[in-house]
């Protein structure tokens, strides 16, 4: 599938800054991952830690997937409030989930020292009304997420504007939050772990698999095959096509980013990751080099043209957007992007085993907190191959 369309702000800015090999010989391995951005290099980063033999194997260059069109906020809120999530699948579910999104968010920083990664900067969330009838709606958010231990504000119209100086009825000020780089990240991790062991495979499509009584097997489009114990689907979006129910929702989205403000220091109040309640949510965040990213505009996913066509019109949009809520701040347009990206009933990802498809494992971070569910996945499917019980395994299952 064509996950992206346009120029992505972390491609343009970056490049393909690391050459990896196709898959030219017949391989045999603990652990085979079919996709090899930022979830697999995640799932790889764990395992390869346990001393476990792991391949990556992606059918595109290494992270022009979804990873490059990531706009990278990391946020322990997922699509669904928690309020409204606690309806769905109950309150210790509910909190549990979002605060494994919380310590996801603590782990990528760990991470990002351990292997040096420059692009990661801990950052607030704050989360406003886009109308007044949303003040209700945010209250409830709050009263949940306070009860459930996060360190959250309730902010009234007037703090909202002598904090960070927009029209908004009232906001949900979030201590816990932080800014990458999906796309440079899963490069960093994969250079560090290929240095302990791991062998990262490109432009390799993975087109038979063979589920085996003790293994999996799969052939590359040129002949090759790996033997593996055990094979983990981090093709995200791509992956439905080996689940036999429907489990996910396509969506396109759109993103941009501004050209360079020379000098400036910060936008807003430390420059804090801004999105709203509107459906679908606005979103903003700075980067390092003195940029806005805005994104949303989101609509249903029909097909990669249909998409692409809208790019021009959905980025006017959202410069339209931000001038809204920023009007004294003049934003030239320098990017634009669109990816494809899929929701679940619940907001939740999958991550675990499937039934039908043994000795293989899923993480799959769909919604709009791809990179902090894929840091989930890859400490569950750790613990699930190495034997160890995981009562979170049960939040994220297909059978839920």
């Amino acid at each position: 599938m064509n996950l992206t369309a346009g120029q992505p702000y972390s491609l343009i800015k970056h490049g393909l800054p690391y050459n990896y090999t196709t898959v030219s010989k017949h391989l045999k391995t603990e652990v085979v991952i079919m996709g090899g951005g930022i979830s697999g290099a995640l799932v790889a980063h764990y395992l390869t830690a346990q001393n476990i033999s792991c391949v990556v194997v992606d059918a595109r260059t290494i992270g022009l997937g979804s990873s490059c069109a990531s706009t990278s906020m990391l946020q322990y809120e997922i699509d669904t409030p928690l309020h409204e999530l606690k309806n769905m699948v109950g309150n210790y579910n509910a909190n549990r989930s979002y605060l494994l999104c919380k310590e996801a968010i603590d782990a990528l920083q760990a991470i990002a020292k351990e292997i040096k990664f420059p692009l990661f900067e801990s950052r607030k969330s704050f989360y406003y009304a886009a109308y007044k009838k949303d003040i209700e709606f945010l209250k409830k958010e709050f009263d949940a997420r306070q009860q459930a231990g996060f360190d959250v504000a309730l902010l009234n119209q007037n703090e909202v504007q002598q904090l960070i100086g927009i029209d908004a009825p009232a906001a949900i000020l979030s201590s816990a939050g932080a800014k990458t780089n999906a796309y440079m990240l899963a490069h960093y991790l994969h250079q560090y772990n290929i240095k302990r062991g791991l062998q990262v495979y490109d432009r390799s499509e993975i087109t038979t698999i063979k589920h085996e009584k003790n293994g999996v097997k799969v052939t590359t489009n040129d002949g090759y095959t790996i033997d593996a114990k055990k094979m983990v689907y981090a093709t995200g979006y791509e992956a439905v096509k080996y689940i036999e129910k429907k489990i996910v929702t396509l969506e396109s989205t759109y993103a941009i980013v501004s050209e360079r403000y020379d000098g400036v220091s910060e936008f807003w109040k430390d420059d804090m990751l801004l999105w709203n309640t509107a459906d679908p949510y606005l979103y903003m965040r700075t980067t390092m080099d003195e940029r806005i990213v805005v994104g949303g505009r989101d609509e249903d996913f029909y097909n990669p043209t249909r998409r692409n066509k809208l790019i021009e019109k959905k980025s006017n949009q959202l410069v339209s957007d931000f001038q809204k809520v920023f009007p004294a701040i003049a934003f030239k347009k320098e990017l634009q992007w669109a990816g494809t990206f899929g929701s679940t009933k619940d907001g939740l990802p999958y991550i675990g085993t499937y039934k039908s498809l043994p000795h293989s494992y899923f993480a799959l971070g769909f919604g709009g907190n791809g990179i902090t569910f894929s840091l989930i996945a890859a400490q569950l499917i750790t613990d699930l191959f190495l034997g160890n019980k995981n009562a979170d395994l049960k939040i994220f299952s297909f059978e839920r």
